[in-house]
């Protein structure tokens, strides 16, 4: 068997079968990567909030935001984000009115908060709120109970004019759970 290829525990020469350990090996190579593929997928989706709204400022300015209206949407938020495009962003919908400082653990970008009441009027700006760098972080409060909470692209209140008492209008964006 000249033109065979010998390894310690086979050989596989031109004309004969594939051994069954090459045909095994390449149905694992093919199921794990299938397997890593769909992870991957899985957890693309699963990474950020899915359902999206909109919501427009007094500028005129629409912003397509993520819906975080559940504990664990609201609780993961942004975090882990590496970048945010300037014409997006979240809404956290609160199941009632209230007092809710935020902070920016795991977040990597700078942010605006915008709290906002019943009425879809801005009662507190934390403007270009920057990620947290160290335990504790800090929290941001607002001036204000509120029932949702708007963040944008740091820098997106100054630059439209954002300012405590506009009002503003939402789409596609579910009203809060009633308790």
């Amino acid at each position: 068997w000249p033109r065979c290829v010998r390894r310690a525990a086979w050989a596989w020469c031109p004309g004969r079968p594939v051994p069954r350990m090459i045909v095994g090996m390449k149905r694992l190579y093919a199921l794990v990567t299938v397997a890593v593929v769909l992870a991957g997928a899985a957890r693309l989706g699963s990474q950020y909030a899915q359902a999206r709204g909109e919501v427009t400022f007094a500028s005129g300015t629409r912003v397509s935001v993520e819906i975080a209206d559940t504990d664990d949407k609201r609780q993961r938020g942004l975090m882990f984000r590496k970048e945010l495009a300037p014409t997006d962003g979240m809404v956290f919908i609160f199941d009632e009115k209230g007092f809710y400082p935020f902070w920016m653990k795991n977040c990597f970008i700078s942010l605006d908060m915008i709290w906002v009441d019943e009425a879809f009027k801005v009662v507190s700006i934390a403007p270009s709120v920057p990620p947290c760098k160290a335990d504790p972080c800090p929290n941001y409060s607002p001036t204000a109970d509120a029932l949702y909470v708007v963040e944008t692209v740091s820098g997106f209140a100054k630059q439209h004019g954002v300012k405590v008492g506009d009002t503003l209008v939402f789409k596609n964006i579910p009203k809060p759970r009633a308790r």
